[in-house]
């Protein structure tokens, strides 16, 4: 094996150490972060009569910023643009009731959940309606796009229409004018962001809940860029935090009658 020469040997060496220095100044300390967040998935995020964001996300956002002890930004941005988001740095993570898949996990880095409820489909019907691919044979189903809800009609239901909306209120607002037949999402979001509204009078949930963790995940998480491991350790911490010392329930109580945080 041949050897460097001493001085070139020092030479690297001192390379090294000042690679490491400049990584160490460039690494962020994490006492700002810019969190992106949707504003249009009630009860989850929405944005108020006030033009100010809320809802859960949006009060978990802010409380586990609170346990990390760092300033939080909140970034309004469109679903199907999340990811890319991310990537480009518009913002440092994502608040958005975003299932961890396996899918996703190639592209982003997830914390541990921070809460997980089935889907369910919602039309005119009850509990015993037949929502199988050959009960829907031939109807408008509605869902968001991009979303975890779309790639798991469009697998199963081949001889539905799947008709895709930018954001979940409008695929609301075009059921309940007639113009699709049912919608798949998340059963806590369709119960308070339509079903317990006005304009879900008439609609009930169809068929039982749906956990297909193959499409659906195991629950939903704050997706980070894959670089920033430091920041999704402090967001872990946080989640822990925030459950053990009565904060996370707190939260929860102001929207939901049950544990959301799931098994």
């Amino acid at each position: 094996m041949q050897r460097r020469p001493l001085f070139i040997a020092c030479l690297f060496a001192a390379l090294g150490t000042f690679a490491s220095a400049a990584a160490l100044a460039q690494a962020p300390d994490w006492k700002k972060v810019r969190i992106g967040v949707e504003g249009a998935y009630p009860p989850f995020s929405e944005v108020g009569t006030d033009g100010k964001l809320k809802g859960f996300d949006i009060e978990m956002a802010l409380a586990l910023c609170a346990e990390m002890k760092a300033e939080c930004t909140l970034v309004q941005q469109e679903w199907d643009g999340m990811i890319p988001a991310l990537q480009a740095k518009k913002f440092d993570a994502i608040i958005a009731s975003m299932a961890i898949t396996e899918e996703r996990k190639k592209a982003v880095a997830f914390t541990n959940k921070y809460y997980n409820t089935p889907a369910r489909f919602v039309g005119k019907g009850n509990a015993s309606t037949d929502v199988s691919p050959a009960g829907m044979k031939g109807k408008k189903i509605g869902v968001q796009r991009t979303t975890i809800h779309d790639r798991y009609v469009t697998a199963f239901y081949k001889d539905s229409e799947i008709v895709r909306y930018a954001k979940q209120d409008e695929v609301y607002l075009d059921m309940a004018a007639g113009r699709v037949d049912a919608t798949l999402g998340d059963s806590v979001a369709e119960d308070g962001g339509f079903l317990k509204r006005p304009i879900g009078k008439g609609f009930s949930f169809i068929g039982p809940a749906i956990e297909d963790t193959k499409f659906f995940g195991d629950g939903s998480g704050i997706a980070i860029r894959k670089a920033d491991t430091a920041l999704v350790d402090k967001f872990n911490a946080a989640i822990v935090s925030l459950r053990a010392n009565g904060g996370y329930k707190k939260i929860q109580d102001k929207y939901f009658d049950f544990d959301v945080f799931g098994k």
